[in-house]
């Protein structure tokens, strides 16, 4: 069977830039966007996926949010992911001590796992094991609410809304200046029912090939959400 994959693109820009007020303030942004194309004598396929990020970090406060989008279709224009994310999250005092308070607000919609949307917003504590230039750990743990709208097999509609411990696991480490790698670890159990747990990751390698572009490649996991409580 002949068989073509072709590397639609690649590309990562970041930037960051600092300015003085009170106390310092650190600029971040992060924008890649990846594709590939799957041909084959069987028909074609193709996936797009696009992360932008931004940040803003002071001596007190960190602000962070992370957006994503993956398409992607296959044979005959059949749509096989239209799935997209926005995280935003608040660190308070994470900069200045170890132990710290943060804040999340999350929204899903995902094709690929039939889930209409998903809303999620919470608070807790996190610990930052290792602080560095080159190398970052911090875990957090906290309570959030949420609320999901899952699609049936049969196309109704099924909602609920759970309280889940959130566990957090981030890192990031520079290799050299040239390797850069990220990660973030969430499993989120509901308190109501223990079969229910949502586990996402998303691991991140950037080789860098100039100061402002790297190529970048991405990992990224969730499982499918599960249902809980009564439908509302």
């Amino acid at each position: 069977m002949n068989r073509k994959v072709i590397v639609l693109f690649m590309i990562f820009i970041s930037r960051q830039s600092f300015s003085q007020f009170n106390d310092s303030v650190q600029y971040y942004i992060y924008y890649s966007s990846a594709g590939v194309i799957n041909k084959t004598n069987d028909g074609k396929s193709y996936v797009l996926n696009n992360v932008f990020r931004f940040s803003i970090s002071k001596k007190i406060i960190t602000l962070n949010t992370t957006n994503s989008w993956i398409y992607g279709e296959q044979q005959a224009k059949r749509k096989t992911n239209n799935d997209f994310s926005s995280i935003l999250d608040v660190d308070l005092y994470k900069n200045i001590r170890r132990p710290y308070y943060w804040g999340l607000a999350n929204f899903d919609k995902r094709y690929s796992l039939k889930l209409n949307n998903r809303i999620q917003a919470g608070a807790g504590l996190g610990y930052t094991f290792l602080q560095s230039s080159k190398a970052n750990l911090v875990f957090s743990d906290g309570i959030i609410y949420e609320r999901s709208d899952l699609q049936n097999t049969d196309n109704t509609s099924n909602t609920y809304a759970t309280f889940r411990n959130s566990a957090r696991l981030k890192f990031r480490w520079i290799i050299n200046n040239l390797l850069i790698l990220d990660g973030v670890q969430f499993f989120q159990p509901s308190l109501s029912n223990k079969e229910d747990y949502i586990i996402k990751s998303n691991i991140t390698a950037s080789l860098k090939l100039k100061k402002w572009l790297s190529l970048t490649s991405a990992v990224n996991y969730i499982n499918y959400p599960g249902r809980t409580g009564k439908i509302c």
